[in-house]
């Protein structure tokens, strides 16, 4: 027993806020690089990493920020929970930063705290009409068909026509969901059952996505595109004007492998996109197509407009996109009548609580990863770290989340190796501190036991319909499951 206490004061204690890539892969790369480099840092191999999710369950973005139907996803989440089934690490899920526990509670008892907070709000949409009824940020529409514990449980689908703005994939996405078959969807995915009845009852039957550049300047993965690519019961539509690229375009796209993959996968759909039209209006299969997805390139939203207080259509200016991706407005308008606009301009992420916010950059203040006082000339503050999202705003896939992880542990390891007692340098060095205090305030976290109590629940009800999963949205009920109750 004294050899155990002797070394729950030995070891490193770093605190993670966030279970998402971002908070997982860190703490992986954290434990992985200190045992490599630990010994001649002078700081030990040993460590404990306590991750906080103000969430019931783990996973963040991956579970509650991606379309249900990407097939990589999968693999992601199997990937991070078995970094979390790590004796090194522990998961307080619905513990929330701010609330449950602050900033000075951690500090206290950690050596380092490390910032993972994803993203809950869209960047504004910044047009005339944006706040018409039938206006949607896209965070709130995937909140609801991923199942996010607080989001709605219900969503409007009744209109017949929907715009989505955005160049991304979460606008690809939104676009993919809103022209989806439910039972389709419901098939290959966890969907819980409000999302499939819902998706049931959707009334679109024109869906039009305008990204304001070119073909070539788009921020589409190949991945998203081929997804694009098999919709049952969707018809394709390209403007041809959209494809025609110079010479110098093509050239300056051939330049970034990414880039030129994407390209080339957008010449795929103009090419089914004609097939498609030759045939008789059909879908990928080549059956009829009840539902119409009109993709608009170096096309520019510049007014919602409206009646009554609601949606009629959606005013867009021609725009011509040079080799280098800067945009020219033409002056050219055309207005498509709508009953629903979705933009997925960009996500806001989180603030947190004692932590200087970046506005300009949409990231809690930070250089190279480490807090600062303020955002602007701001000084580093000792121990606080910042990484994914929270550190350089929302773009990215997962391996720039993983980069960020790299680069900001081996950050850490520097910056505790320079500090007294080998980086030991939190008071409060009993492992149990943190249940006591959350013990007091009344807050019950769910380990990593609890979540996979949680997991077995939503398997076996998925198992009923032929399905691997099916989602728990309600937050009581994960709760419920977590502890055995």
């Amino acid at each position: 027993m004294a050899e155990q206490q002797e070394q729950n004061t030995k070891e490193l204690r770093i605190a993670v806020i966030g279970s998402g890539p971002a908070g997982v892969y860190s703490s992986d790369i954290f434990l992985r690089q200190l045992r490599k480099t630990g010994e001649e840092l002078g700081l030990g191999t040993k460590a404990r990493i306590d991750i906080f999710e103000k969430l019931p369950v783990p996973f963040g973005l991956v579970r509650y920020g991606v379309a249900p139907d990407h097939p990589s996803i999968k693999f992601i989440a199997d990937a991070l929970e078995k970094t979390l089934d790590n004796p090194d690490i522990h998961l307080y899920a619905d513990v929330e930063f701010g609330k449950d526990v602050m900033l000075e509670d951690l500090l206290a008892r950690y050596d380092a705290v490390l910032f993972a907070t994803g993203a809950v709000e869209d960047k504004p949409l910044m047009l005339p009409g944006a706040d018409l009824e039938g206006v949607h940020g896209a965070a709130k529409f995937v909140e609801w068909y991923d199942g996010y514990p607080t989001g709605a449980r219900e969503w409007p689908l009744d209109a017949e026509s929907v715009a989505v703005i955005g160049g991304g994939n979460v606008a690809m996405d939104v676009a993919r969901e809103l022209v989806r078959n439910a039972d389709d969807l419901k098939e290959r995915t966890d969907i819980p059952d409000n999302v499939y009845e819902g998706i049931g009852k959707n009334q679109a039957k024109e869906l039009h996505l305008f990204i304001r550049r070119g073909v070539a300047q788009a921020k589409f993965s190949v991945q998203e595109l081929r997804e694009m690519e098999k919709l049952p019961g969707v018809q394709l539509i390209i403007n041809e004007e959209d494809f025609e690229l110079d010479e110098e375009t093509i050239e300056e796209a051939g330049k970034d492998k990414l880039t030129r993959q994407m390209v080339e996968e957008l010449f795929v759909i103009r090419e089914m996109a004609e097939d498609m039209e030759d045939d008789g209006d059909v879908d990928f299969e080549g059956n009829p197509a009840d539902r119409r997805y009109y993709i608009h390139f170096n096309a520019a939203p510049v007014e919602v407009l409206g009646e009554d207080g609601k949606v009629t259509a959606l005013r867009v200016e021609r725009t011509h996109t040079d080799a280098d991706g800067t945009m020219h407005r033409t002056g050219e308008f055309e207005e498509f009548p709508v009953q629903a606009v979705y933009h997925a301009i960009g996500y806001k992420p989180a603030s947190a609580l004692g932590i200087a916010y970046d506005e300009r950059r949409t990231t809690l203040a930070n250089e190279d990863g480490r807090i600062l006082t303020s955002a602007e000339n701001g000084e580093v503050r000792e121990r606080l770290y910042s990484t994914g999202w929270a550190k350089r705003g929302p773009v990215g896939l997962i391996g720039s989340t993983k980069s960020d992880a790299l680069l900001i542990v081996t950050n850490m390891l520097g910056d505790l190796a320079k500090a007294a007692e080998g980086g030991r340098v939190a008071a409060d060095r009993d492992p149990q501190s943190i249940d006591r205090l959350l013990a007091e305030r009344g807050v019950k976290p769910i380990d990593f036991a609890g979540w996979k109590r949680i997991d077995a629940f939503e398997r076996s009800e998925g198992a009923k319909e032929g399905r691997e999963h099916k989602k728990v949205v309600e937050p009581d009920q994960m709760r419920s499951l977590a502890f055995g109750e």
